[in-house]
């Protein structure tokens, strides 16, 4: 798929609520050529996780969050010529040899496009699901027929669909409409996909972000806020479903675009 969607927005933001409703939450940063999760939450330029017997990498802790990011692991200059194998060794790296504890959860915030890390995670461990993420702009829908179409290859099933950045609600605490409604769960609906939500474009999501509190923290009792939870819980029923009918296994939640 396309970035630009808000995808890690989501991500750090779904993450959040879970654990706010008492869930263990671990968090990666998958997006190798552009890691924006530990900006998100706050995470300073020289925190990193830690080994100390040189094998297992402990996670850094936030907010009640274990995150791991491929920012920690790889310079960004580096990563922008990797590729392949090399790709691949640092993707398992950040898998394998973390120590997450007990987790409830493990959300995967995904690099944009179907390329060597999606491969080489969807090869690595089982996955719960795919949350795929929207914006109600036309050309955003065209890329959800790909993005589902990966996951099918990859054999990951889709929980469901996001559609972030729709109508801002307006003081009257009514949707102004801006790109015609219904668009994502339109789409949804075609495509024979969970609707889980829509999330309205709100200039506080991106500006919570930069400062390092996203907005679930930071203003709970937004529109945006509200209804990132609301995505939270329907993602969480999804999760239980699928994974009442698998073996059982740590839900892991991949987020595409």
């Amino acid at each position: 798929g396309k970035g630009g969607v808000g995808k890690s927005t989501v991500a750090a933001n779904l993450a959040l609520a879970l654990a706010q409703h008492g869930a263990k939450v671990g968090l990666i940063d998958a997006d190798v050529y552009g890691p924006s999760i530990p900006t998100m939450l706050g995470v300073p330029d020289d925190e990193r996780p830690t080994s100390p017997n040189g094998e297992d990498i402990h996670p850094v802790e936030r907010e009640g969050l274990k995150l791991m990011s491929m920012g920690f692991l790889v310079d960004r200059e580096a990563a922008m010529i990797m590729r392949g194998p090399m790709l691949s060794k640092y993707v398992q790296e950040a898998l394998v040899r973390v120590e997450w504890g007990e987790l409830d959860y493990l959300i995967l915030d995904m690099p944009p496009g179907t390329g060597d890390v999606q491969l080489t995670l969807s090869q690595t461990i089982p996955l719960t699901g795919a949350v795929v993420v929207t914006t109600p702009q036309r050309v955003a829908l065209d890329d959800v027929r790909r993005a589902v179409t990966m996951c099918e290859k990859l054999n990951v099933p889709v929980l469901g669909l996001v559609e972030n950045m729709s109508d801002p609600i307006g003081p009257d605490g009514q949707p102004i409409p801006m790109f015609g409604r219904g668009g994502g769960e339109a789409a949804a609906k075609e495509w024979g996909l969970d609707f889980l939500g829509s999330v309205p474009l709100d200039g506080g999501v991106p500006a919570s972000g930069d400062a390092g509190r996203p907005i679930v923290l930071s203003q709970p009792g937004s529109p945006a806020a509200l209804a990132l939870n609301a995505v939270a819980q329907a993602t969480a029923a999804r999760v239980s479903t699928v994974a009442m009918a698998g073996a059982g296994a740590v839900p892991s939640v991949r987020l595409v675009d």
